[in-house]
């Protein structure tokens, strides 16, 4: 992103800035209430969300840092560290939920759990889209990367919550591992894109 993009477009800059403060606050609860209610309950792909909020909130500091500087080599390294906190995200979740499966762990329900995946359900798509309108109006890499981990974090609340859902309504307990591991996918795919960054420079050409 060139200087004199950041400083064409009044206020584009604070915007982007303002969205990434309003991630990392919005993802510092819900992380401590994932983890925390996840740790209680012995849901992996509660605890597994808890650390993808965790993910968000260093993912959206390494854009408010790639943004506050100049250059394409400071915006490559910003996307190789959120391509590297996915995969970080998706060996943990692998890991844990592998274990569960193959121990038959079976977690207790978590109402906590299942009313923060629905309130995530309706605030990430709405950060989501409004930071990938802000970062492809300043031709910003790193801010629509971000953008598409916001709208992961959606994805994986609409996973999250069939999961719970399923393990509270009938006592399916594999649906939780599973729900985790569906996560993991999602998380590694995401990683590979920022990783090599194609998808997100065809984005910020957008019209």
């Amino acid at each position: 992103m060139s200087e004199a993009t950041r400083r064409g477009v009044p206020g584009l800059l604070q915007r982007g800035l303002r969205l990434e403060y309003l991630t990392i606050t919005w993802n510092l609860i819900e992380a401590v209430v994932a983890i925390g209610f996840g740790v209680v309950a012995g849901s992996i792909a509660l605890v597994g969300f808890g650390f993808d909020s965790t993910i968000e909130v260093f993912a959206a500091s390494v854009v408010i840092w790639e943004l506050r500087g100049v250059g394409e080599d400071r915006e490559r390294l910003a996307l190789r560290l959120i391509a590297i906190s996915f995969f970080v995200l998706t060996a943990y979740v692998v890991i844990e939920a592998g274990r569960d499966l193959l121990i038959r762990a079976e977690p207790s329900e978590s109402l906590p759990g299942i009313a923060l995946a629905a309130l995530s359900l309706v605030v990430m798509p709405l950060l989501a889209i409004a930071k990938k309108r802000t970062g492809v109006a300043m031709g910003s890499a790193p801010l629509i990367a971000d953008s598409a981990e916001t709208m992961l974090c959606a994805l994986l609340s609409l996973i999250l919550l069939v999961g719970l859902l399923l393990n509270a309504a009938v006592g399916w307990w594999w649906a939780d591992p599973v729900a985790a591991l569906a996560i993991a996918i999602l998380a590694f795919r995401e990683g590979v894109e920022a990783w090599r960054g194609e998808s997100h420079e065809a984005d910020r050409h957008e019209p």
